[in-house]
Formats: structure tokens, sequence, C-alpha cells
């Protein structure tokens, strides 16, 4: 039951004209990003550090800043295609529908996920690639490109939990799109209240954008795998439980 909605959803999302436009748009401003960074490396960066024993290389001067932007661009675009994923069902009274059915709310939930998780592996791979091709004519670091490319999905699946969630609270998909970037937004910056305060151990391991950069160095560790996976069922529950309450409201 889980992957019928899946698939309806993924085929709804593809239908609608706001998938096809973000995927075009953020796959051409990732586009040259990367050949504004190959651009740099190429003619600047290279030559300066051509001679010294341990300078980066286009692993670290090219992939690893893509993959930074893309998560900042990433954090501006899931909220608009997880704003309509449960809110445009309540406003529309399709929910209802459904909710009077045996399919039960988990379904749904995990359904509408993996459908937009799916859209979302589409444009990580899209960005993961850039780099790739790079591997043709030098030396590209596998190890730290895959954790990279591991990190900004994990991160995404995170954003579109917190946005699922917050499309289950309203029937305004922009009020559950401004909410979920706020949230994103709190938990993107609360990594500076952690470089200002010492021992804020806690607020750094809050920090959605602070595990990604740990991966992003090719640190993969078992507390980021945990962190997105504790962030993705926190919310994916959330969501779960408010459908629940409102299917048994007469």
């Amino acid at each position: 039951m889980t992957l019928t909605i899946a698939a309806r959803e993924l085929r709804s999302l593809f239908l609608s004209p706001l998938a096809w436009i973000v995927l075009a748009v953020t796959t051409f401003i990732h586009a040259w990003i990367f050949l504004v960074q190959v651009d740099l490396w190429t003619d600047q960066l290279q030559p300066a550090f051509a001679g010294q024993a341990e300078a980066p290389g286009v692993t670290d001067m090219i992939a690893t800043p893509l993959f930074g932007s893309a998560a900042m661009i990433l954090l501006m675009v899931v909220p608009l295609l997880t704003m309509r994923l449960i809110s445009e069902e309540k406003r529309s009274g399709s929910l209802r529908l459904l909710q009077s059915s045996p399919v039960g709310s988990r379904h749904v939930v995990l359904g509408k996920f993996l459908a937009v998780g799916a859209l979302l592996a589409i444009m990580v791979t899209l960005v993961a690639l850039m780099p790739l091709s790079l591997s043709v004519g030098t030396q590209l670091d596998l190890g730290k490109w895959a954790a990279g490319a591991l990190g900004l999905l994990l991160m995404t699946g995170a954003f579109a939990s917190a946005g699922l969630y917050f499309s289950s609270l309203t029937r305004q998909p922009v009020v559950a799109a401004i909410a979920s970037f706020g949230l994103l937004i709190l938990l993107w910056m609360i990594d500076w209240a952690a470089d200002a305060e010492a021992g804020a151990g806690v607020v750094e391991y809050l920090s959605v954008i602070g595990h990604f950069q740990n991966m992003a160095r090719g640190q993969v560790a078992t507390s980021e795998l945990a962190y997105y996976g504790l962030f993705m069922l926190t919310f994916l529950g959330l969501a779960i439980h408010r459908l629940d309450s409102e299917r048994l409201r007469p």
C-alpha cells in the first residue's frame, strides 16, 4: 500500500509543472556553480598549489563546495516541494476520503515521503554526477565524494520529513512552506551559536548543517547517520500521529 501511494504521488509530482521547473532551475544553478568552480580551479587555484606537498585537490576545491552550495539551494527548494503533499489534500477533501478507507496514516505519510524522496534523490544524483565527471581527466577522492553525496541525500531527506510534518498541520500550503523553511533555517543557524559558545555540545549536535559538513569532509560516523535517521523518524512519526488524531475526530 505504501509503494502504491508513493507511485501515485510521484506520478502526480511529475505531472505538475512545479517539479519540472524546480528540477530544471536547480540543475542549471548547480551546473553554473560547478563550471565557475572548475574555471577557478584551472585558472587560479591549481597553479597556486603546484609544488605543495599536501595541496588540496579537486575533491576539496570543487566537489565539497558544490555539495555545500547544493545544500543551501535545496533548503529553499524542499519546502516548496513538500508544502502541498498533505495540506492540498486536506483543502480538497480527498484526505478525508483516503482516511475513511482501510489505508492507514502510516501508509499515507511514508508513501508521500518516498515520493518526494525519489525526486530529491534525482536532484542529488544530478549534482553528484557533475564532480564525478572530473574523474575522467584527474584524480578524484571517490570516498570523500561518496560521503558528501550521501550527506546531501540524508540532509534533504531530513528536510522533506520536516516539510511533510508541517504540511500535515494546515490546509494552507504557503503556511506549511513558511513554517518548514523557518524551522530549517533555525536548525541551520543554530550552528553559529555552537561556534560562539564553548562547550555547547548539545546545540552543536542539533545543527542540521554541522553533520552534513562532517560527512562532506569524508567523516561518515555513526553519530551523523543516527542524527539524520532520528530526525526523519521523529518528524514522520509526528506527521503520522497528527493524521491519526484527525482520523479519530468526529
